[in-house]
């Protein structure tokens, strides 16, 4: 029999590569909206069948989808990575201690505002987008700590070029942390240099489970 314990880092594996596998996906569909469509499908898939979810055992049965806004193109953006002053902050989680973040660049979203980029700096690296917008804990809104855009150490990538300093930000593909969900997850939540003045209407709403 397998211990417990190697059986829940199995599932997070499992997850983790499921994870990288839609955004693949994703990134491969030949135009954005049958990207958002393929996303959707996989993310409700994962939250309401995948044994690492994070929806409660109480809430599954119940659990059908996240609402998600239409596509909306205008919401999609390909940005050049912009100098920015150093900062960081570091994050308390139960499981992985103290895990810190540099922030590396920052990218301006036309007509919406600016959103800082963070490197996970321990093993693995990573680049990190949060946002938190105006939507945030109101009715029917957004999660009220936020929502993340990139993640690209657990598989949320939208596309990057190297050459030209750029990244692709979309935010219909907006999802709410784990910690939307469950509260033992401990999430990094949006900073400062993360919060939007407006309201971002699409991606992934908020009306609990």
């Amino acid at each position: 029999m397998i211990p417990s314990a190697a059986r829940t880092a199995l599932d997070v594996v499992d997850w983790r590569r499921r994870v990288f596998a839609l955004y693949a996906d994703v990134r491969a569909a030949p135009h954005p909206e049958a990207g958002h469509e393929l996303w959707q499908h996989g993310r409700n898939e994962l939250l309401a069948h995948h044994p690492a979810t994070p929806i409660l055992p109480e809430h599954r049965a119940d659990f059908d989808s996240v609402p998600v806004a239409p596509y909306d193109p205008a919401w999609r953006f390909e940005l050049p990575l912009l100098p920015t002053e150093p900062g960081g902050f570091e994050f308390a989680t139960g499981t992985d201690g103290v895990v810190p973040f540099e922030r590396v660049a920052v990218v301006d979203l036309p007509d919406v505002g600016t959103l800082d980029v963070w490197r996970l700096t321990t093993y693995g690296g990573g680049l990190f987008i949060p946002v938190r917008d105006a939507l945030a804990g109101k009715p029917d809104g957004t999660y009220g700590g936020g929502r993340y855009l990139i993640d690209t150490i657990k598989g949320a990538d939208l596309g990057t070029d190297a050459e030209a300093g750029t990244i692709v930000l979309d935010l219909n593909f907006a999802y709410n942390p784990s910690c939307a969900y469950d509260p033992a997850w401990a999430c990094p939540l949006a900073q400062p240099g993360n919060v939007l003045a407006v309201e971002v209407p699409v991606g992934e709403r908020y009306a609990g489970v």
